[in-house]
């Protein structure tokens, strides 16, 4: 069966799962943490190269401020729990995004948990927090500009290329399937060049609740799918 490489998971419903059960919103963003255990694990079972999960966009500050709150606070609290697990499995944490706009003591958690895991040879797992695609590709042209406004880029010499070398996850496989769970239907600003040509799959199963059968059927449409990259089915299937 093909697998992915790069497999990309908006992880919603945490707030409607924990709502439906009469809990306050928070309890949903707690019992989503076994899920991401769960995808970590099923991805070093398939032998998946990279895993990144959007945890906290650019526009989630919009947000009431208890929750937010209560969501940075969770945040360094699996930080500092979590990291040991991840270094035994050899998956190697990477947090993405505008990370400069967090506390010290949550900026000084992160280093810490990717300082630890940064020799680990398996699994990738990104983070994104306080990211959005558009930040991502705006980070990148601003790189760009100061470089060409050194001297050091010629503007004809700016591609494709150049733009990818600047942007988060430059050092990954570009995503080959986007997943969002909770049943909404839109990427929501989320690594927006990455998946270019990604695989799309919208699973109505809340986060909390997304288990190895979940993202097992996720794969399992994956692989049933046709890539063809601008080429005809007939061109695919003669290669």
């Amino acid at each position: 069966m093909p697998l992915p490489q790069h497999i990309a998971i908006i992880m919603d419903g945490n707030g409607r799962w924990a709502e439906a059960k009469g809990r306050p919103r928070v309890s949903g963003h707690r019992a989503g943490v076994k899920a991401v255990r769960e995808a970590v694990r099923v991805c070093r079972k398939h032998g998946i190269k990279a895993l990144t999960l959007f945890a906290f966009s650019s526009e989630n500050w919009r947000r009431p401020e208890r929750e937010v709150a209560l969501l940075m606070r969770l945040f360094m609290t699996v930080l500092s729990r979590e990291v040991k697990l991840l270094r035994n499995n050899d998956v190697r944490l990477k947090v993405v995004g505008h990370t400069e706009a967090f506390s010290p003591e949550l900026q000084q958690r992160i280093r810490k948990a990717e300082a630890m895991t940064a020799d680990c040879q398996g699994l990738v797992l990104n983070v994104a927090a306080n990211y959005g695609g558009r930040w991502d590709m705006l980070q990148a042209t601003q790189k760009i500009a100061l470089a060409a406004s050194r001297g050091e880029l010629d503007v004809e010499q700016i591609d494709e290329d150049t733009i990818a070398r600047q942007l988060t996850m430059s050092d990954l496989p570009e995503v080959d399937l986007l997943v969002r769970t909770g049943g909404e239907h839109r990427i929501s600003n989320f690594i927006l060049w990455q998946a270019a040509y990604a695989e799309l799959v919208f699973s109505p199963v809340l986060w909390p609740d997304f288990g190895e059968q979940a993202l097992d059927d996720c794969l399992n449409e994956f692989a049933g799918r046709q890539r063809r990259f601008g080429q005809t089915s007939a061109q695919v299937e003669a290669q």
